[in-house]
């Protein structure tokens, strides 16, 4: 068992890099699926979701060479099946955009349903069937196994959404830039990494336009060639290291960012009395000042982030006066409020919304992540308490951030990962 052990209450300073975005990377893996050849994926970042996609592509037959670091060479010319049904699928979300990639290239799916966080109820994927079905698929759900099948190549269709949904607008992306026709997504989400992966698939030679609208329109081409790309910056990242700063009182420059991606979440970080300098790619969070109070409200881009929720709250905590926090996206968001009520958090949930009366100091406790964003906030609260915090659950947390420990030692900080055998005998490896 791998645990964070954090000694508190120590201001943040210096500098780090953003490592690439998981959910463009976990979106362009399975894309690579519709390349016919070889494609470099480069600013691919090192974490266990990425790590078990390749893993699940080569278990496929896909070649797949891990060039350094941040870069992975692909060819799936060769797979040996249309059929994902791994124990790997049920423990990572994005795994499901296998089946859009496979039903665009091959004309059939199947894949088993997929896992990673639930943190608020099963997430449906219906919108993902509506939009195969309107594209002449017949789709089945049986035993866990999601199968899907054309006569053919798919054809071309118009599709709205009832709701936005970034998964969704993935997957329909994914089964229509092969597809017979025009197809066209209304009412679509436009996060950076959805545009990040219609700039992947155009760089192979897809035509797909308009991505970062609500309108979305996809010309299905013969075949898509191989090349190389780069991965944009993490928002979420940068995001949870800015909201760190913020906590802690340090001043942090987080570098590698584009700082349009991050303008919702630096707004309210303003509001809190922190102050945030914009560069070209860099940005540089201070906090001098008392935390404030402030009310935010998680929407679809460009509005501020549902992944950024639980380390803003964590923040929060701390700030004078009384903030009020909706969840917008998710219909329950705040299963990690029992363990920042831990460390003397005051956080009252009804539905959607959070009523957080700010303290004047966390102080650090035994604590379990449920989720990759709760995971992070219960860093952030624990680099920001007096005293030690223990994080048990980590494996979610490193799911979504490259050597976090690292990165945030490098900071100043002082958090180890360490290694206990189990509960009873508490012998200690320092692991990062």
């Amino acid at each position: 068992m791998t645990k964070y052990v954090i000694n508190g209450g120590k201001p943040l300073f210096g500098e780090l890099e953003v490592s690439g975005a998981k959910n463009a990377a976990v979106a362009i893996i399975p894309a690579a699926l519709l390349v016919d050849g070889q494609c470099r994926i480069e600013n691919i970042p090192r974490i266990s979701d990425v790590t078990m996609l390749l893993g699940i592509l080569r278990q496929m037959g896909a070649k797949v060479n891990v060039v350094n670091k941040s870069a992975v060479e692909i060819d799936c010319s060769n797979i040996n099946g249309t059929q994902a049904t791994f124990d790997d699928m049920r423990r990572i979300r994005a795994s499901y955009y296998l089946l859009g990639a496979l039903l665009g290239r091959y004309g059939k799916a199947s894949i088993a349903m997929p896992g990673g966080c639930n943190f608020g109820g099963v997430r449906p994927i219906d919108q993902h069937i509506k939009g195969f079905a309107a594209m002449g698929a017949s789709v089945g759900i049986k035993n866990g196994i999601v199968s899907a099948e054309t006569a053919g190549r798919a054809s071309g269709a118009t599709i709205y959404f009832d709701i936005v949904s970034v998964g969704a607008t993935i997957n329909i992306i994914l089964s229509s830039v092969l597809a017979q026709g025009r197809t066209v997504i209304e009412n679509a989400a436009k996060e950076p990494h959805i545009v990040d992966l219609a700039s992947f698939l155009n760089s192979m030679g897809a035509d797909v336009r308009g991505a970062g609208t609500n309108i979305i329109k996809i010309n299905g081409v013969r075949r898509l060639a191989g090349g190389s790309y780069s991965i944009i910056p993490d928002q979420i990242e940068a995001g949870t290291y800015m909201a760190a700063a913020a906590g802690t009182g340090g001043s942090v420059a987080v570098k590698n960012v584009i700082p349009k991606h991050l303008a919702s979440i630096s707004g309210k970080l303003r509001e809190m009395g922190v102050e945030v300098f914009e560069g070209d790619d860099a940005v540089v969070v201070t906090r001098e000042a008392p935390l404030r109070r402030t009310n935010v409200i998680t929407l679809p881009y460009p509005g501020f982030p549902t992944d950024m929720q639980p380390q803003l709250s964590a923040v929060l905590c701390l700030a004078k006066g009384t903030s009020v926090v909706t969840e917008g996206v998710w219909d329950n968001r705040f299963k990690y409020v029992g363990e920042l009520a831990k460390m003397g958090g005051n956080i009252q949930v009804g539905g959607r919304t959070a009523i957080i009366e700010g303290v004047a100091a966390l102080t650090g406790a035994p604590l379990k992540s449920c989720d990759l964003r709760a995971g992070a906030a219960l860093v952030i609260a624990g680099l920001c308490a007096g005293g030690v915090t223990e994080i048990e659950g980590v494996e979610y947390i490193e799911r979504g951030y490259e050597d976090i420990v690292g990165k945030l030692r490098g900071l100043g900080a002082d958090i180890r990962s360490i290694y206990a055998p189990d509960r009873s005998e508490f012998s200690m490896r320092t692991v990062g």
